[in-house]
């Protein structure tokens, strides 16, 4: 009988009626969206619902905002205006849009068939609007106004930073890049620049310095590239796990010591109280700074379109500013609202790096898909008799004994993900370990490098070696890797019965398939190695010629070979 009275009740109560009806819809609309909803109720002769998508770091400025506009009751035709904000990472209502028309977003992967596209999309840079429109044109609108702005910085550990000499300096892309190859006191992680804005602004930035300095530049963003690799994660918040907790030099030997990060990032890292701060470091030339785009999607309907054309005005000014300030956040026009404050650094670096066409963006994120991709090569030692040579700046060691400890060291670097094999070759050739995993074979590859001498009597069958070298790799060609031949040599061909050079390069020419592309990659130990002889042979086929005059060098020169090693 309770139950009867009680809904005798609520069907008597029109008021509790009319709240519930109108609790319900909003309810759902916040199950839908996972975010905020705020509407103008009165007196209006229907509902404008205009759904918006942002970036979380932004999402509550846009929400506070968006509540103070509803209570002015903006309306369009009479109609009230309903505002539901849902916080979403630019990545997904990429992917959203994408599958909806059906269209391919290149490396960024299918819809989660959960998050649903927007009315307007706030994304956290307009490096993603220009993605899409290398897709199809009339996927988002070709104006986008700013709403906020965060430039990317490279953070680092306080105590990493000070033992860098990095707290108040200004740094090129050239020093730093550096400093990540070389310096064991770094170790650097990134987001996968497939899904995430600083990643892309990273590599375009790294890309403009490999064009910039030539050979040099190519050796340092690839090396750099590969040790960002090493600290990748999928997400914001993977990557930030991975700073370390304290200052202990062991800690820091074994976290993340440079990431590239928003500033926005950084200061709310910082503001949750760690017991290692991070410090930004603003690189020279800026990279693509975070900008926030207001984007409506195409073919809105007249009244939703002039209901987003509203809600955008409001999106400006002093008051939105300092909403953005109490999320770490700039204006649109890089100056900062009430309650943030800027380091002199940060003050300085108010050059803006605009946002590049899709084709800039599209080469840089297959430069990082080229140089991460996972390697599968073949090593080919010199064991002839001008490898048993010694080498008076490198203590009396041999040539042998030098470049085997360079292999050693390189082998050291491999990731679990490659595929190596190791051969050598005096007059002819000789397979020590198959191309296989280097997860399965790493100790016999280093066993078979430490057992490597040289041949006091042995000739070089150079010419021979490397066309059956970049047959075998050819053959088994894997579209997943990249596929190289690695040559160390320390003197010239000298076999009389073997093909000469003009026959090997011709022969290299007739063999390569552009569709299954094998670099060849030589590395000379010694001046006997004849530098205009080596280039002829990579010419045919792509790769690069590395010669170390002094063979006590050549732990630096394989290095640099080895960061060219992209499989391109």
């Amino acid at each position: 009988m309770r139950g009867r009275h009680a809904a005798a009740d609520l069907r008597s109560n029109g008021f509790v009626a009319l709240a519930a009806g109108m609790i319900l819809p909003l309810v759902v609309i916040g199950a839908v969206y996972g975010g905020y909803q705020v509407m103008s109720t009165t007196g209006c002769s229907g509902t404008v619902r205009l759904s918006v998508a942002a970036s979380p770091e932004i999402a509550p400025a846009i929400k506070d905002a968006a509540a103070r506009w509803i209570k002015t009751e903006p309306r369009v035709d009479n109609e009230c205006v309903a505002v539901d904000v849902v916080a979403v990472g630019a990545s997904e209502v990429a992917a959203a849009i994408a599958g909806e028309h059906g269209v391919n977003i290149n490396t960024l992967g299918q819809a989660d068939g959960k998050t649903q596209v927007p009315h307007v999309w706030v994304p956290d840079s307009s490096i993603w609007l220009q993605r899409m429109r290398a897709a199809r044109e009339d996927l988002v609108p070709l104006a986008a106004p700013s709403l906020a702005r965060s430039p990317i910085v490279l953070a680092v550990p306080e105590p990493t930073a000070k033992s860098l000499g990095w707290l108040e300096n200004k740094l090129t892309w050239k020093q730093v890049l550096q400093q990540i190859v070389g310096d064991t006191r770094i170790t650097a992680g990134i987001v996968d620049p497939n899904r995430d804005a600083v990643g892309i602004s990273t590599m375009v930035a790294m890309a403009s310095v490999r064009d910039q300095f030539g050979p040099e530049g190519d050796a340092l963003t690839v090396g750099a590239i590969k040790a960002l690799t090493s600290g990748k994660s999928e997400q914001q918040a993977g990557l930030m796990a991975r700073f370390p907790r304290d200052a202990d030099p062991r800690t820091l030997s074994t976290a993340v010591t440079l990431a590239p990060l928003s500033e926005q990032a950084l200061h709310a890292y910082n503001a949750t109280g760690p017991a290692v701060p991070l410090v930004a470091v603003y690189p020279d030339p800026a990279p693509i700074a975070l900008d926030y785009p207001f984007a409506a999607m195409p073919r809105l309907s007249p009244n939703r379109a002039a209901a987003a054309e509203q809600f955008r005005a409001v999106l400006s000014g002093p008051e939105f500013r300092n909403l953005l300030s109490t999320h770490q956040l700039r204006a649109n026009d890089g100056t900062v609202g009430t309650g943030m404050t800027l380091s002199p650094s940060a003050a300085s670096s108010s050059a803006v790096t605009p946002v590049p066409d899709p084709k800039v963006i599209n080469t840089a994120l297959q430069m990082w898909i080229e140089i991460t991709q996972p390697s599968r090569m073949l090593a080919v030692v010199d064991v002839s008799a001008a490898m048993k040579q010694t080498v008076a700046s490198a203590g009396g060691l041999s040539k042998q004994q030098i470049a085997v400890q360079a292999a050693l060291g390189g082998l050291d670097m491999f990731p679990e993900s490659w595929a190596v094999g190791l051969w050598s070759f005096s007059t002819g050739h000789q397979q020590l370990v198959p191309i296989g995993p280097l997860n399965a074979q790493r100790d016999q590859l280093r066993g078979a490098l430490g057992g490597l001498k040289p041949n006091p009597k042995g000739g070089s069958g150079l010419y021979d070696t490397v066309f059956a070298a970049y047959q075998t790799v050819q053959q088994g060609w894997d579209s997943t890797r990249g596929n190289s031949v690695v040559v160390i040599t320390g003197g010239r061909n000298n076999d009389p019965s073997g093909m000469s050079l003009d026959t090997l390069v011709s022969s290299l020419k007739k063999a390569e398939n552009k569709d299954q592309p094998v670099q060849i990659i030589i590395i000379g130990v010694g001046s006997e190695v004849n530098q205009g002889e080596m280039q002829k042979i990579v010419d045919a086929t792509g790769g690069a010629v590395f010669i170390a005059q002094d063979p006590s060098k050549i732990g630096d020169i394989f290095m640099k070979a080895l960061a060219l090693d992209d499989g391109r």
